[in-house]
């Protein structure tokens, strides 16, 4: 049974509750890399950073596209982005006598 039948949508991405018919979309519209279906959807860009939904990401788009998984070139990571205060970054320095 899929999310279409269930009517229940089928996340593959829960950080960003992305779900299975958003990336067929995104495949669909033309996505043939992670980074595609990335750009397009938010897929892999949550907390997790792809933790989760990557492994999900390349088998569809292996499944749809008729690419080799081993072939298909995983995500540009990038660091989450937080605001650190100054002072901490202060702390990191050591004092000199």
């Amino acid at each position: 049974m899929n999310e279409q039948q269930s009517g229940a949508p089928c996340f593959i991405c829960r950080c960003y509750e992305v779900t299975l018919a958003d990336v067929e979309q995104a495949i669909a519209d033309g996505a043939l890399t992670v980074n595609d279906v990335k750009r397009r959807t938010k897929a892999a860009m949550g907390v997790c950073q792809g933790a989760y939904c990557v492994p999900a990401l390349v088998a569809l788009l292996a499944e749809r596209t008729g690419q080799d998984p081993a072939a298909i070139a995983p995500i540009t990571a990038r660091p989450p982005v937080r605001l650190i205060p100054l002072e901490s970054l202060a702390d990191l320095v050591p004092e000199h006598d």
